[in-house]
Formats: C-alpha cells, structure tokens, sequence
C-alpha cells in the first residue's frame, strides 16, 4: 500500500517559535517522533505556525530534515494580504527553493482565525493570483462558516489550485457521542465541489472529536466530501501530530490508526484507495 501522507507537520521549539503550542503538543515533533508511527511512506508538510517572521526558517529546516522524515513536498507559511510584502515573501520563497533543493508545493496562509472576507479582499486576491503563477497550490484551512469565502475565492480564481483542509472542520462530536453532518456544512461542501480547481483533505476530524474518535463516527462525514467531490479529489493527510492527541495525551500510534480508517473506508466504498493514499495528493501537488 502505498502512502503519500499530504498533511503533515512537523516542529521542534528548540529551533523555531510556535506560540500556540499547548499541553501534550508543546514537545518536539521531528524525524524520531514521526519514525515511532510505524507509518511508512512520503509526506507534504503543511506549515506549522512558527512565527511569521520565521517562514522562510521553517522551510530551510523542513528541507534539511527531509531525507530523515520523508518530506517530498513544502506547503510554506505565507501571508497573502499584504501588498508587495507578500510579492516580496514569495520571491523569496522561490529563491530559496532553488539554493536549498526545497520542493516548494504550496502555500497556506491560516484563514480560520482570520475575520469572514480575508480570503476575498482585493488584496488576498491579488497573493493568491501570485501563488497560482507560480504553480503553487494553496491549502485553504478554515472553520465551516468560512466555506462560502473559499468558494469565492475558487469562483475568482480558476487557475489557482485549492485544498480544503480536514473537510473544513466540521464539528464531530466524540465516538461516545457522535454527531451527524450538519446540514449548512453539507449545503457549503457541495457549493464548494462545484468548482474543479478544489480538492479536499480527509484529514483532522480525530483532532476536531478531542482525540475520542472512531471509524463508524467519522464515516458519514467522509460520505459527504466524497459525494460531493468525487473520487478523485480525495486526499488523505495524518495532521500528525494535531490528531494524534488523546484524553490522555500523545499517541503515536493513531497516525495508523486514521490512515487505517481511511484506507478501510475508501474500500468498503469501493473507491480507488491508491488513489485517495497516493495518486491524488500527487497530482494535485505537482509530485506525480
């Protein structure tokens, strides 16, 4: 079975600055801790939030890592909204690509703590224009009223490849006390599907259940996105380690755990399951 994990993180406080990092997270998450899954394979790593000032920091240690953590592939931190600076920070990004041997895939400018509208302001358009001439895809994380912005922003730029993460964090419950699809979530996840430059992550919903997740709770949300979706805009991403955090802590082994879900999911549907491990994330990262 072949595994290209395309959400990935990883960090070491020592190096860089996460302020947001809390609890059983606040620890170092590199290539020891990712070899303690048991979960084989190549990785997009998603960027982890270190400091905006420590972007072009975060690549240079992902990129150095890499032969140790299986990172084929960099969606780098980048604000978006800022005029000429963020012209400036993407020049710089692929400048630093091509002295480091960094695969610069994609960007993410982290939009669910962001007002409603960031993602359609005339400035954020204009980044994001500047990300597509690249050929740059541009991972899309946000909360389930910020959908409708993304679909905007899809409509406004067909040539700018898109991907939801963790299907848009629709709200889980917990295996004990599960929750179905909400019905505005699912109306924005089909409006969003319209548009074919947009893919989905079936990523993060062990984190949005607080760790208490099981496969029979998760499945009716993987439903939706496939439907809507289709087959072939499909990704798996661990979110390790965001979702593999329990009641009790860290554990490492629910990055096999998800991926086993999954997997076990995709064929009892009877999809393609290399192409929702594998094919997928490769061609809409440019990797294929």
């Amino acid at each position: 079975m072949r595994v290209l994990d395309s959400h990935l993180h990883l960090w070491d406080p020592s190096r860089l600055d996460y302020p947001w990092l809390e609890g059983p997270l606040a620890a170092r998450f590199a290539g020891a801790e990712l070899a303690e899954t048991d979960t084989a394979g190549a990785a997009v790593f998603v960027q982890a939030e270190c400091l905006e000032a420590q972007f072009l920091d975060e690549v240079r240690w992902v990129a150095e890592s890499a032969p140790a953590t299986g990172v084929v592939g960099i969606v780098a931190g980048a604000r978006l909204d800022r005029g000429a600076e963020t012209e400036a920070h993407l020049v710089a990004l692929a400048e630093l690509a091509l002295a480091s041997g960094a695969r610069i895939v994609g960007v993410r400018h982290l939009l669910q703590g962001e007002p409603d509208g960031t993602a359609t302001s005339e400035a954020f358009l204009a980044g994001a224009a500047s990300v597509a001439a690249r050929g740059w895809a541009f991972d899309a994380c946000v909360r389930p009223p910020q959908l409708p912005d993304v679909t905007a922003l899809a409509a406004a730029l067909p040539e700018l490849r898109i991907v939801l993460d963790h299907l848009g964090k629709p709200a889980v419950g917990t295996a004990p006390v599960p929750l179905v699809p909400d019905a505005a979530w699912i109306r924005d996840i089909g409006d969003l599907a319209v548009h074919g430059n947009v893919a989905v992550k079936l990523s993060g919903l062990p984190a949005e259940a607080g760790g208490s997740w099981d496969a029979t709770q998760v499945a009716p949300f993987l439903d939706v996105v496939a439907d809507a979706f289709g087959p072939d805009r499909l990704l798996w991403g661990s979110d390790w380690p965001v979702s593999a955090v329990g009641p009790e802590g860290y554990r490492a082994g629910d990055r096999t755990a998800w991926l086993d879900a999954v997997a076990g999911w995709a064929e009892d549907r009877g999809l393609d399951v290399d192409a929702v491990l594998w094919r997928n994330a490769a061609r809409v990262y440019g990797l294929a």
